[in-house]
C-alpha cells in the first residue's frame, strides 16, 4: 500500500507539472513541427528550446547551447542537491527532406522536454531534501542520417549517465487502435545499420560518335544495383539492403565519367551486420571490375542495434497502466511494428542503460510519408506524446531516488554489456 501511495503521489506531481506547462509545451511542439530542418541544420529548433529554458532559469535550469562541439546540439541541466545519479532525456528534432517531420521528431522533442520538466518539478515537490541527483535534457541533432548521438557519445555527452530515455511515434495499429504505448526489449526491433556512398569513376566519351572510347560509370551503378538485388534472395528475412542513385551522369550524349549511389545495409546485430556488409562491398567491387571503373567508398556513421533495459521497460509499462493508458510490454516481438528501422540511440544503449519506447498517433500513413507528417502535427499526437512523457518522468524519478531499482537497471545492463562489446569488436 505504501508503494502504491508513493507511486500515485509521484504520478500526481508529474501530471500537475504537465498541466502547468501545457501552453509552453504546445508552443514548442508547434514551432518545431512547422519549421522542419534537416540534420545539423536545426538552428530554429535549437534556439527555440534554448530560449524556453533560458526563460525558466529561475527554476534552476542551466542551458548550454551548441553543446559538445555540435552547433545544433544542446544541453539543459537541473541539479537536485549534490552528487547522486544522472538521468538523461534525448530530444530529437531533425526532419526529412521534402516531407518535414514525417518521423515525428517534433513529438520526440516535446515528449523529452516535457518529461525533463516533469521530472525536475516532481523531485522538488516530493523530495525537497534529496537525495542528490542530476537531470539532463540533451538535444540530439541529425538522427535521420548524421548520427548525432554517436558524435555526442564520442564527445562525452553520456559519460557517467545512469540511464537515458526517449520515446518515438508510430501510426496507430488498425488491429489495436486503443494501444497507446509499447516498451520492448526484443532483439532485432531496431537494426544495426551501415551507410555508404559509393562512387564509380570511368572515362567520358561521345555517347553516339565514339562510345567505345568511354568507360561508363553509370553501367557500373546499374551492375551493382543488379548484383545487390540478386544478393537479396540469399539474405535473412530480418536483413535489409536498399539504396538510391545519387548521380547518374550529366547528359545523355556523354558517357558518364562519374556516377554514385547511396546505400543502407541493415541487420539485427552489429555482429551479423559485418558479414552482410562485406557481401555488399563485393557487389560494388564486382561492378567496378566488370566495367573497368574505379570505385571509392565513403562510409557514414554506423548505427548499432538497440539494447533496451528490461527494468526500465517494466517500470514504464507499470506507470503508464497506472495512469490508465493501454500499454504493451513486448518482450517477444509479437507487435511486429519495429522491424526494419534503425536509430543512433542503439549506440547509446551499448554504452549506458537505455529506453526507446514507441507510442501511437493517428496517421493515415506509416513513418516517412506526408500522411505521417500530418499526424505528427495533430493535437492527438501532441496529447499522446505528453502521456508518454509522464510515464518517462515517473520512471526517471524512480531511478534517481530508488536504490534498488537503480541497481536492477545497472545489473541488467552489465549482464548484456559483455556480449555487446564482443559483438562490436569481434
Amino acid at each position: 500500500m505504501h508503494v502504491q501511495q508513493y507511486q500515485y503521489q509521484l504520478i500526481d506531481n508529474v501530471q500537475k507539472t504537465l498541466r502547468k506547462y501545457d501552453s509552453e509545451l504546445k508552443n514548442i511542439n508547434h514551432k518545431i513541427w512547422s519549421n522542419p530542418e534537416l540534420g545539423y541544420k536545426e538552428y530554429k529548433a535549437h534556439n527555440h528550446i534554448c530560449e524556453l529554458f533560458e526563460s525558466l532559469r529561475s527554476e534552476g535550469y542551466q542551458v548550454r547551447r551548441s553543446a559538445y562541439g555540435l552547433e545544433t546540439a544542446l544541453e539543459v541541466e537541473y541539479t537536485h542537491g549534490s552528487g547522486g545519479r544522472v538521468v538523461v532525456f534525448n530530444a530529437e528534432y531533425d526532419a526529412l527532406p521534402g516531407i518535414g517531420h514525417a518521423c515525428g521528431h517534433n513529438l520526440i522533442a516535446t515528449a523529452s522536454i516535457a518529461a525533463f520538466i516533469a521530472t525536475c518539478e516532481a523531485l522538488k515537490a516530493q523530495y525537497p531534501d534529496g537525495p542528490g541527483c542530476t537531470v539532463r535534457l540533451l538535444g540530439t541533432p541529425a538522427e535521420e542520417s548524421g548520427g548525432g548521438k554517436v558524435r555526442l557519445l564520442d564527445n562525452g555527452a553520456y559519460k557517467d549517465v545512469d540511464a537515458c530515455l526517449m520515446v518515438h511515434p508510430m501510426p496507430i495499429a488498425p488491429e489495436d487502435p486503443e494501444l497507446l504505448s509499447i516498451a520492448t526489449v526484443v532483439p532485432g526491433g531496431f537494426l544495426a545499420n551501415d551507410k555508404v556512398t559509393v562512387t564509380f569513376t570511368g572515362k567520358p566519351a561521345h555517347a553516339a560518335a565514339a562510345p567505345w572510347e568511354g568507360i561508363n560509370a553509370l553501367d557500373a551503378v546499374v551492375a551493382a544495383y543488379v548484383n545487390i538485388s540478386l544478393l537479396r534472395q540469399q539474405i535473412m528475412p530480418s536483413q535489409r539492403i536498399h539504396g538510391v542513385i545519387a548521380n547518374g551522369g550529366d547528359r545523355p550524349n556523354i558517357i558518364p565519367m562519374s556516377a554514385s549511389v547511396d546505400y543502407y545495409i541493415r541487420s539485427p546485430t552489429i555482429k551479423s551486420l559485418k558479414p552482410l556488409t562485406e557481401k555488399v562491398v563485393k557487389c560494388f567491387e564486382a561492378a567496378a571490375m566488370a566495367t573497368g571503373c574505379k570505385v571509392e567508398f565513403d562510409w557514414g556513421i554506423s548505427y548499432a542495434d538497440l539494447k533496451t533495459n528490461t527494468p526500465i521497460c517494466e517500470n514504464y509499462v507499470t506507470a503508464m497502466r497506472a495512469m490508465g493508458h493501454h500499454t504493451l510490454f513486448d518482450n517477444l516481438g509479437k507487435s511486429g511494428i519495429l522491424a526494419g528501422a534503425s536509430t543512433d540511440m542503439g549506440n547509446v544503449t551499448y554504452a549506458i542503460p537505455g529506453f526507446h519506447g514507441m507510442f501511437t498517433i493517428p496517421a493515415d500513413g506509416v513513418n516517412h510519408t506526408l500522411q505521417f507528417t500530418n499526424g505528427a502535427g495533430s493535437p492527438q499526437g501532441y496529447q499522446r506524446s505528453l502521456a508518454c512523457a509522464a510515464g518517462m518522468a515517473v520512471v526517471a524519478c524512480q531511478i534517481l531516488v530508488d536504490d534498488k531499482l537503480a541497481e536492477k537497471v545497472k545489473k541488467d545492463f552489465e549482464r548484456d554489456s559483455s556480449k555487446a562489446r564482443d559483438d562490436v569488436y569481434n
